[in-house]
């Protein structure tokens, strides 16, 4: 298989485990290992204490999978396959395309959700958003975007990087143009209850279509990617079937310790949920006063969901070289958004860590001191 390198990881495994700190994550703050088993019932703490490091079900722990489908109104856990995220997308592309199929993806995005499919020879379209309108995506783009031989629509909302979250009644009228024509519709929806509004959280795509495919995790809204847990949902079972067939030849089954301490987060979720939102509101007022106070090196749009956010760089000419600095200079790390395959005026940065008002006090005296100055002088 020939498939383009992934330049976000790329990137993130040169700076990752050496800059002092991370503003470009995209995944809230961690828990540690104490403080989920702290939250375990009886019954986990059980599993927990007499676990065997055996084989485990390929789809997954029945306890894991039913708590996974606890969360959408019409699945079961027989319509629940538990994998890691990013093999959820490739297993699942692979299972769904072929070569010269049809592909409209979500644009900019994490580069999985486009060059896979691009890989097994898919030619794909992106749907853009408008900056200008708080990085809108309208549907009616969409709708010229579809073709005859469109097979897949994939989507990802709260957006990765922008952090756009569509309206309800939006939501719906894209699920139902999809719908109208029969194509299969991939959600990734990573970031889903780290809505910035109350009351704000879209249905699950796989609750609204039967051709709609979720793809969920443990990653981003609970800060455990160490887990490497994730799953995909939908009630289209011979997909399900096809995708399981297929990780027969990657991982095989989970493991067994991430899915016990798996089960114990999805049975405290609204707890967990309830902390990592209070942090990320919190801290998107710290990036409110941020950007009110260097109006002219950057212009943003707020985010409505997720942990992320993609404002432009107005006092400089490449963000590529603008990080490559800051990160040398101050041990920072941003991540352009030329690693993202998208222009080089913009810079993803994340909000979902607890040393954000540190992280944003040192970037801030690095602006006054290095580079409003020149900005000025130009």
């Amino acid at each position: 298989m020939q498939i383009t390198p992934f330049a976000l990881e790329r990137y993130f495994a040169r700076y990752e485990f050496s800059a002092r700190y991370l503003l470009s994550s995209s995944d809230c703050e961690s828990l540690s290992l104490a403080d989920l088993l702290a939250l375990a019932d009886p019954e986990m703490r059980q599993f927990w204490d007499g676990l065997k490091l055996g084989y485990t079900e390929t789809p997954g722990h029945p306890l894991l999978r039913q708590a996974i489908a606890d969360q959408y109104a019409s699945l079961s856990a027989q319509d629940v396959l538990v994998m890691a995220p990013e093999e959820g997308i490739f297993l699942l592309m692979h299972a769904l395309l072929e070569p010269g199929d049809h592909v409209v993806c979500t644009y900019p995005a994490y580069q999985s959700l486009h060059e896979i499919a691009r890989s097994i020879g898919c030619q794909v379209t992106y749907w853009t958003p408008d900056e200008a309108h708080g990085w809108r995506f309208d549907v009616e783009q969409l709708e010229a975007s579809l073709r005859l031989d469109t097979r897949l629509v994939v989507v990802n909302f709260p957006h990765n990087p922008t952090g756009y979250l569509p309206s309800r009644s939006e939501f719906e009228a894209l699920v139902d143009l999809v719908g109208r024509r029969g194509i299969y519709l991939f959600s990734d929806e990573m970031y889903r209850r780290l809505e910035i509004e109350d009351n704000a959280t879209l249905p699950a795509a796989c609750e609204l279509y039967d051709r709609a495919i979720s793809l969920s995790g443990l990653s981003k809204a609970y800060g455990l990617p160490g887990l490497r847990i994730g799953w995909l949902a939908t009630s289209v079972a011979d997909v399900l079937e096809r995708v399981t067939r297929l990780k027969d030849y990657t991982t095989i089954c989970n493991s067994a310790p991430s899915e016990i301490l798996a089960t114990i987060a999805l049975r405290n979720r609204e707890a967990i949920l309830k902390s990592q939102l209070t942090r990320l509101r919190n801290n998107l007022g710290l990036l409110d006063a941020f950007f009110a106070s260097h109006p002219d090196c950057f212009q943003w749009n707020r985010p409505l969901g997720g942990s992320i956010c993609l404002p432009r760089l107005t006092c400089v000419e490449d963000a590529y070289s603008f990080c490559e600095k800051l990160v040398q200079e101050t041990g920072i790390m941003l991540v352009p958004s030329q690693v993202l395959q998208f222009g080089d005026n913009h810079v993803r940065m994340g909000f979902g860590r607890q040393n954000l008002p540190e992280v944003l006090s040192l970037f801030s005296n690095y602006l006054e001191q290095r580079i409003q100055p020149y900005a000025a002088r130009k």
